[in-house]
């Protein structure tokens, strides 16, 4: 497999169709600005839609990839290293913040295991059956997977966005259930960008203290050593420094780009994986909203990179997708104004028709 490859497959929003959405919100008779970043949002939507006025926006799905990383071990995050099973549980329990969030917007979950490490008996079929391996390896002194366990994660990835295309989901919201996943996420991220490791760790969704963030940032620096010299080959990167939950999410993201479904990003290990997608494909960033800022510096150099303005920023560093669900809101807003509000000259219509009824009743009354 060669992630190059998906640039020859993937192609832009319909750029006729975002012209005739822009001609048809300056004949709205909301003045043209006076809605913000909603008129771009609903033109961004009509050009992946193909469709003017804009379909709303009722089939949404969140889809998180979970895994463990190896270099957890090393004391870099604010949860156990192989404790991402729990959260899976409590996503799948209902008790966690994606989990209340979806149900009170009435958005279906899906979890995808690419590489827990844990036994798989301890969670449905539904979610395990996927598993590229159990855990990943610790980056900064081996490779997170194999090269073909890397290929086989982009594909798992790649599967899911058909089979979420297929079932008929029009926008999907991307999160991550991992611990240690911002580690390999940063190292990434400085690797593409040609940073440092200072530069891009930050302190994760957990939180940790400024020792465990030292940790971090020597784990990061030495993986991004053992990063640069494959930067020529996105697979073999990803086999060294990403693991199976974010190969997968890779191949998620590019497919999903091939079958035009648009997808909204979370934090900054999905930020990550669209910044290996980006060097890949670079019309597929095109399919895709960052929903929120979250806090990570490695996540804002990644959106820069990619020019990727964030939708929402409230400080929300919990990840699991949260933060990109709760701007789920404001897309499906900006797709319902969009399609509903009158042209100029529409609005004369209802009330020409209420006159004359009100005339012809004072007719008979007289």
């Amino acid at each position: 497999m060669n992630l190059d490859d998906f640039s020859d497959l993937i192609e832009r929003p319909d750029g006729s169709v975002r012209r005739d959405a822009e001609e048809r919100r300056e004949r709205l008779l909301v003045p043209p600005g006076a809605l913000g970043r909603l008129d771009e949002l609903g033109e961004w939507l009509s050009a992946a839609q193909q469709s003017v006025p804009v379909k709303p926006v009722d089939r949404p799905r969140v889809v998180l990839f979970a895994g463990d990383h190896g270099v957890a071990e090393l004391d870099v995050s604010g949860r156990a290293a192989g404790s991402t099973h729990q959260l899976v549980r409590a996503v799948l329990d209902g008790s966690s913040p994606v989990a209340v969030l979806a149900r009170r917007f009435s958005v279906p979950v899906r979890v995808v295991d690419a590489g827990l490490d844990c036994d798989p008996e301890l969670l449905p079929e539904s979610v395990v059956r996927h598993r590229v391996r159990r855990g990943s390896g610790r980056i900064d002194v081996e490779n997170a997977l194999t090269v073909e366990e890397a290929e086989q994660a982009v594909r798992l990835g790649m599967r899911i966005a058909d089979e979420e295309a297929d079932s008929g989901t029009d926008l999907v919201v991307l999160g991550d259930l991992s611990v240690g996943g911002t580690t390999a996420a940063s190292t990434l991220i400085a690797a593409l960008c040609g940073t440092d490791a200072s530069v891009v760790t930050g302190r994760g969704g957990a939180g940790i203290d400024d020792l465990a963030w030292m940790r971090k940032c020597a784990a990061v620096r030495d993986a991004l050593r053992r990063a640069r010299p494959v930067l020529g080959d996105l697979l073999e990167l990803l086999a060294t420094v990403g693991g199976a939950d974010l190969a997968a999410t890779t191949g998620f993201l590019l497919q999903s780009a091939v079958r035009r479904m648009p997808v909204v990003l979370d934090g900054v290990v999905s930020a990550a994986c669209a910044l290996v997608a980006q060097r890949a494909a670079f019309r597929a960033p095109d399919w895709w909203l960052a929903g929120q800022v979250s806090g990570e510096p490695a996540q804002a150099k990644a959106l820069d990179r990619m020019a990727l303005t964030p939708l929402l920023d409230h400080g929300l560093t919990v990840g699991e997708g949260s933060g990109a669900l709760l701007a789920l809101p404001l897309v499906q807003a900006a797709a319902a104004l969009a399609a509903e509000l009158p042209e100029r000259g529409q609005e004369a219509g209802p009330r020409e028709e209420k006159a004359e009824s009100e005339s012809e009743s004072e007719e008979a009354t007289a």
